[in-house]
Formats: structure tokens, C-alpha cells, sequence
């Protein structure tokens, strides 16, 4: 088991890893924990609408697949959650702009999410090779 951390996302703001990748033999899995529209650079929230938000969060999730040697291809399953149901067709826009390859996926909403924010993923992928 290794822990997967990177500067390009957002520090996690609790006690908790970006992400924990299991390796075998020909790979492993990667979970990452789930991701809000939070800037690596500032820690602040990024935007106020569902769009904008959405992006900030597959930028994160991009980065920390990305240092855990993988990419959103890689990803076999997501968890989406929304704090407003109708956001979910502007949110289909986004995630499909980014999961070409369509992962299984839940998307529930929640009644709030950390700092106040519209969405946030996690997900779980297929790693090629150990880290």
C-alpha cells in the first residue's frame, strides 16, 4: 500500500490521503479520495457555479491519477456527489468532456459538502505497473 500526494491538487484538508494505491504483481488499484473544487495554489474554493466547480474538481482528480501513474482511461469506477440534483445535466458535460470511457459510477446527491461546495468525486482505478 502507498500513499499518493502531489502538489498539483489540492492538500487534503482532514485526515486523510489524496489517494492509496494497492500494487500487485501486474498493478494495482488506485483510490482516491473524493476531490472538491479547491485550487492546489491557494486552497481556496474555485468558482460558485456547477460548471466551474466541476472543472476545478476533474483538474484535481486529473493530477492525482496523473502522479499515481494513471489517467481518467485508467478509471473503472467514480462516486459523484451533488448538493443540487438539477445541476446534474451541466455536470454530465463536464465529466463526459473527461471520462471518455464511461466508468461505472454512482452520482447521489448530499444535503452539504466541506467549505460549502456543489460537487465533489472520488474514484478508483486500474494502475499499470507500480508507482
Amino acid at each position: 500500500m502507498k500513499k499518493i500526494s502531489c502538489a498539483a491538487a489540492p492538500a487534503a484538508i482532514g485526515p486523510y490521503s489524496q489517494a492509496i494505491a494497492i500494487e500487485g504483481l501486474s498493478g494495482g488499484l488506485v483510490y482516491t479520495s473524493g476531490q472538491i473544487p479547491l485550487s492546489p495554489v491557494t486552497g481556496e474554493v474555485v468558482g460558485d457555479d456547477i460548471t466551474t466547480q466541476a472543472k476545478q474538481v476533474m483538474s484535481n482528480l486529473k493530477a492525482i491519477l496523473n502522479e499515481a501513474g494513471c489517467d481518467f482511461n485508467d478509471v473503472v469506477k467514480t462516486t459523484c456527489f451533488l448538493t443540487n440534483m438539477n445541476d446534474f445535466a451541466a455536470f454530465n458535460e463536464v465529466y463526459a468532456e473527461c471520462f471518455t470511457e464511461k466508468p461505472a459510477r454512482s452520482c447521489v446527491e448530499v444535503s452539504a459538502l466541506p467549505k460549502g461546495v456543489l460537487v465533489e468525486v472520488e474514484s478508483i482505478a486500474v494502475q499499470k505497473g507500480n508507482v
